[in-house]
């Protein structure tokens, strides 16, 4: 064995600032802001029941909580978020394992950039 190199992922976040655009035209700001912040509570209350489960290995309503993530994701213009919980949802129903943890490790690093405060994000509205 020779040289062990580490590698660094660098995952770029792609969100759709549009979606939140049209709840704030829709809404109006207060009521906008409200349901933004829950949807957004909700996505990180979404990820860490994902995160329970997938580290206590079991496995069965997985992919049925990625299904919600995936939507939760989508409805509020995360589209990296979305795209890998449906890839992780690929690799579940083809039981490749391997995968599963490679594309569970990228969930993991998405959903912490995408649902950290993001500055400006509200304001694109």
């Amino acid at each position: 064995m020779g040289k062990v190199t580490t590698l660094a992922p660098r995952d770029v976040v792609r969100q759709d600032v549009e979606a939140i655009a049209v709840i704030y035209r829709n809404l109006g700001a207060p009521t906008a802001e409200t349901m933004v912040s829950r949807a957004l509570g909700e996505l990180a209350l979404s990820m860490a029941r994902l995160a329970e489960t997938v580290m206590a290995q079991d496995l069965r309503d997985v992919a049925d909580q990625l299904g919600r993530l995936d939507r939760l994701a989508d409805d509020l213009g995360l589209i990296s978020l979305a795209e890998v919980a449906r890839d992780a949802r690929i690799c579940l129903k083809r039981a490749d394992s391997t995968a599963f943890s490679a594309v569970w490790a990228r969930l993991v690093r998405v959903a912490e950039k995408s649902i950290s405060p993001i500055p400006g994000f509200a304001d694109h509205s």
